[in-house]
């Protein structure tokens, strides 16, 4: 197990310094980048300087700084190549090593915090124990369950079986690990770390951004055949964990039913091709609009287009223990959603009271929710406000990075804690 280390002595008046390596960041827009940035703000907010560099996985590039949206990040400078598995992963780590040496002493930082995945935590292992500088390690998904939905790898599989090895190997000797909901944890903690080492900080909202849902815009409406029937929707990237298939083979017992239902998808990936056909298969491409991605600044518009959010997110290791970010926003925003049971969702939203939960993988049992939640408006406004509620006192981005502040101060950083 590691020993915590002592944070370098500082000037007293000096404000904590943290440094924060990542796989990407804007402009690219993900959750990942989202999470990043609001933690950034809160942690800006409560006096701390941040500084930021992304892994060569940010892209090629020969920057070595850029700044974005009043942001200011440290880029790693990479020219790719090197696609055979394993050695483009260990060139990655070396390259973001040196890197990193040269950020860090710049700097002078009291904390390295590493974010997901291992390709970032070990080169901030190396760095920390170099300069003597703490290291958290954040963990926001095992990527080697995401692999498996990506195709890339097979559970059990060799390739899945290093990358877990390097995440443990990673985990053991981090002086903090956070991550960010109760599923990760406890694996985390099942593979031999200390559960008092290992913090959530979960994923949450900041309200004040998110808007209550207003009328929907008519030009949007218009533009997208949509009729003033209802309007299921789902706003993302269209991975195959995220179960819209089976969205769209529910749809035809919610037409027979209510004909005027249209369902839009907004986003892309690389699953839209078979949802394409397989709304053709199943007869119902009438009734699904692909809208496309959206500039992140468009998107408020595209939520108001919709009535009921379905997040239909099949059953693998990933989902059962990662928590998402959409579904807090659908909350924020006053919105309705139907949702499957896998582990990620159930650790969100409470089946009754801030959203509709159906067995997962299970096309007719979301037939049948949404369709219950149809008949029940009555329930509606108070599905909404305690869903709002939620975010309001439970999930909001001030409380929840707030929890770093004794992650931080028991690695013996002065001045976090208060």
């Amino acid at each position: 197990m590691a020993e915590p280390i002592p944070a370098p002595s500082r000037e007293a008046t000096r404000p904590p310094r943290i440094l924060h390596l990542l796989d990407h960041s804007l402009p690219l827009h993900s959750g990942y980048t989202f999470r990043t940035l609001s933690i950034l703000h809160e942690q800006n907010r409560l006096g701390w300087e941040t500084f930021h560099l992304t892994s060569p996985k940010q892209g090629v590039t020969d920057a070595l700084c850029e700044d974005v949206d009043g942001w200011r990040f440290y880029r790693t400078p990479w020219a790719g190549g090197d696609t055979m598995s394993g050695v483009r992963e260990w060139r990655l780590m070396d390259t973001l090593t040196r890197r990193l040496m040269d950020v860090a002493e710049e700097v002078e930082p009291d904390i390295i915090h590493a974010h997901s995945p291992a390709l970032n935590a070990i080169p901030a292992l190396r760095v920390g124990r170099h300069l003597n500088i703490p290291v958290v390690y954040e963990v926001r998904a095992f990527w080697e369950d995401a692999a498996v939905d990506h195709g890339a790898t097979r559970e059990g599989a060799l390739r899945y079986r290093l990358t877990r090895a390097l995440e443990t190997w990673a985990l053991k000797r981090a002086d903090a690990v956070t991550t960010i909901c109760e599923g990760l944890r406890q694996d985390i903690i099942n593979r031999g770390i200390p559960a008092h080492r290992v913090t959530v900080i979960p994923n949450a909202v900041d309200v004040d951004r998110f808007r209550l849902r207003q009328a929907p815009d008519q030009e949007l409406r218009t533009r997208y055949g949509l009729s003033e029937g209802l309007t299921l929707g789902f706003i993302g990237s269209f991975y195959g964990y995220e179960g819209l298939d089976i969205l769209i083979e529910a749809l035809p017992g919610i037409l027979r039913q209510r004909p005027d239902t249209r369902l839009l998808l907004v986003g892309g990936g690389r699953q839209e091709h078979a949802l394409r056909q397989l709304a053709s298969t199943v007869g119902v491409e009438d009734a699904v609009v692909f809208a496309g991605r959206v500039p992140h600044e468009e998107v408020q518009r595209y939520y108001d287009l919709i009535d009921v959010l379905v997040y239909p997110r099949r059953s693998i290791r990933l989902t059962e223990l990662v928590t998402p970010l959409k579904p807090l926003e659908s909350m924020a925003q006053g919105h309705l959603m139907v949702a499957s049971d896998v582990g990620g969702h159930r650790e969100l939203i409470r089946d009754g009271d801030t959203g509709i939960l159906f067995p997962a993988g299970n096309p007719r049992a979301l037939t049948q929710a949404v369709l219950r939640l149809l008949d029940q408006r009555d329930t509606w406004p108070a599905l909404r406000a305690a869903g709002r509620a939620f975010v309001e006192h439970e999930r909001n981005w001030r409380a929840s990075v707030a929890r770093y502040r004794d992650v931080y101060g028991r690695l013996s950083l002065e001045g976090v804690a208060p």
